[in-house]
């Protein structure tokens, strides 16, 4: 049997910390901080700053060069005391980094200090969108008053304006599959009627709120109300949800374009959305002076099909929903591309009332600028840095692994059902795709907690990481290898490649090694939400603009 190490991170002496009083001077002033949670999600999720942006130590190295892009860029990280924030800090340096602190005093110094812990995840756009209905009171209709109308056969279009996959899982009875950012180009085509009641829907109530928001600042003819506590409300008041339906969005017309484009300018100019071209853009980023982010906010299948060089696609209503998951870095600055200009102009009039320093990308006025700019194809890839290189014969194939599981199974049979492997696969996925599909008998595992998945999956000859395409797990090669006497190993090209060589994937028998603690169950996801989970979650968006009020570091303001 294998024995285990557990060896601890100690401080350096050359890294520096920041107060929580010199952070939220950072803040009021707007100057530029990435302020980074490096615990898992659901440890951000029990309370954090404002603007601190979670990003776990486990998947630093993956996710660290898009949310920071400019090695410059002063970095404060924090925990609560694990020590996983020191070893952030290393990390960090050594990816070039080069100017990074430590909170003081973690969480505790923030509290401390007695400034404002926010729960959940993506506090500050929801926060926002609670500041927006409170002072724009953005009309609302109940569950009940909502299905009354269903029932009668009212004029009336109901508009679900989160993610599609969300909408597949559980939707408003006759509504349509509007992502956010697209309401104001499309509505027209779902409502051409000036009677059509338009009612818009997400799951609780930011994007509710945002949505319909869009469409009255849009000015639009038809009226318009959020369902009020979404798809929430509606399990609450005892109401039946539709599941698996596909109902999307229908093309927009030129006419259609044209009219939202007039109006989402309109609204843009009124926000203080300002301009800019690409050659500026590429200046901005070679000097490399400041933060800027770029962002295409179209359809992923728009996007697909072609887009700018160095611009990630996120739909509109997911950045304002999730922007301290895109732009991690407060007071950065923001470009926004869309070849009809509705979704960049809609989505920037949002983030400049959140403060954000925001561009929407002009192009010259030929008409022909998709196919001379949009020139690149297929997903956007994040940048990572080099992959860490392997011991000779570390890497196996899908191949290989099947005949060591074949024969650790084996004999694992002959000795009459012990608890003891030839072979243990240890699976550093996140734990939602890990659930869904994954090798069988593989266990989950959280990088940072290597040494308690060896404890947990104890008894291996040999062990395999895999991740969903093996670069996760290669990063968390060393320090694995530290942790155990047995010979590690790494599956090539992960889980992926298994899947691709005829390996089987079940999403039966589930093996945990670590708790999942990487993912924060949110209350409305799924269709098995507790009924006071769902009413402690509206009760505490309900509380959030008081909570603005005594934090006083957000800069909004809505127009």
């Amino acid at each position: 049997m294998s024995t285990i190490s557990t060896a601890r991170t100690v401080l350096p002496p050359s890294v520096a910390t920041k107060s929580a009083c010199e952070i939220r001077a950072d803040l009021l002033a707007r100057r530029e901080i990435a302020l980074l949670d490096v615990r898992e999600e659901a440890a951000h999720a029990e309370g954090h700053p404002l603007f601190a942006a979670n990003l776990s130590l486990s998947w630093l190295e993956l996710e660290i060069y898009a949310r920071v892009p400019r090695p410059k860029t002063p970095i404060v990280v924090f925990d609560d005391g694990e020590g996983l924030a020191i070893q952030a800090a290393a990390r960090l340096a050594d990816l070039g980094y080069s100017d990074v602190k430590l909170m003081e005093g973690g969480i505790q110094g923030w509290r401390n200090a007695g400034y404002e812990l926010f729960h959940d995840v993506n506090a500050p756009s929801k926060a926002f969108g609670e500041l927006v209905e409170s002072q724009r009171h953005t009309p609302s209709l109940s569950a009940q008053e909502v299905k009354a109308l269903i029932d009668s056969g009212a004029d009336i279009a109901i508009v679900d304006v989160r993610r599609f996959d969300e909408f597949q899982t559980m939707s408003i009875p006759t509504a349509t599959s509007v992502p956010g950012a697209e309401l104001v180009l499309r509505i027209g085509a779902l409502a051409r009627r000036p009677e059509t009641k338009i009612i818009v829907n997400c799951a609780g109530r930011t994007r509710s709120i945002i949505g319909a928001q869009s469409l009255i600042n849009a000015g639009i003819r038809q009226p318009v109300a959020a369902l009020r506590n979404g798809t929430i409300g509606w399990k609450l008041a005892g109401q039946t949800l539709d599941l698996g339906q596909s109902r999307r969005f229908p093309a927009a017309d030129d006419k259609a374009q044209i009219d939202a484009a007039i109006a989402a300018r309109r609204v843009a100019d009124r926000a203080g959305v300002k301009r800019i071209d690409l050659e500026t853009v590429e200046r901005w980023i070679d000097r490399g002076e400041s933060t800027l982010y770029r962002f295409d906010v179209r359809t992923p299948d728009e996007y697909l099909a072609g887009h700018l060089p160095g611009f990630r696609n996120v739909p509109g209503g997911q950045l304002v929903q999730e922007t301290d998951i895109y732009a991690s870095v407060r007071g950065a600055s923001i470009v926004l591309a869309d070849d009809r200009g509705v979704r960049a102009d809609m989505t920037a009039s949002w983030l400049r009332q959140m403060a954000w320093d925001v561009f929407v990308l002009d192009f010259p006025a030929n008409g022909s600028f998709s196919n001379t700019y949009f020139t690149e194809r297929g997903e956007w890839r994040a940048p990572l840095p080099a992959l860490p290189r392997l011991p000779e014969g570390t890497l196996i194939s899908a191949e290989r692994l099947k005949e060591w599981l074949d024969r650790s199974n084996w004999s694992q049979q002959e000795s009459r059902g012990a608890d003891v492997r030839d072979v243990v696969v240890l699976d550093l996925a996140p734990s939602p795709q890990y659930a869904r599909s994954h090798i069988p008998g593989s266990w989950f595992a959280l990088r940072f907690r290597l040494s308690e998945a060896f404890y947990a999956a104890a008894g291996a000859g040999r062990y395999v990481l895999t991740s969903s395409d093996g670069v996760a797990a290669r990063f968390a090669y060393a320090e694995a290898n530290k942790l155990v006497s047995a010979p590690v190993y790494m599956l090539d090209g992960g889980t992926a490649e298994w899947a691709r060589s005829g390996g089987e994937l079940t999403s039966a028998d589930p093996k945990y090694a670590s708790r999942p603690v990487d993912r924060y169950k949110r209350p409305y996801e799924g269709t098995d939400a507790s009924t006071s989970a769902m009413q402690a979650y509206l009760d505490w968006e309900s509380g959030l603009v008081e909570q603005l009020e005594r934090d006083a570091t957000h800069g909004f303001h809505v127009i």
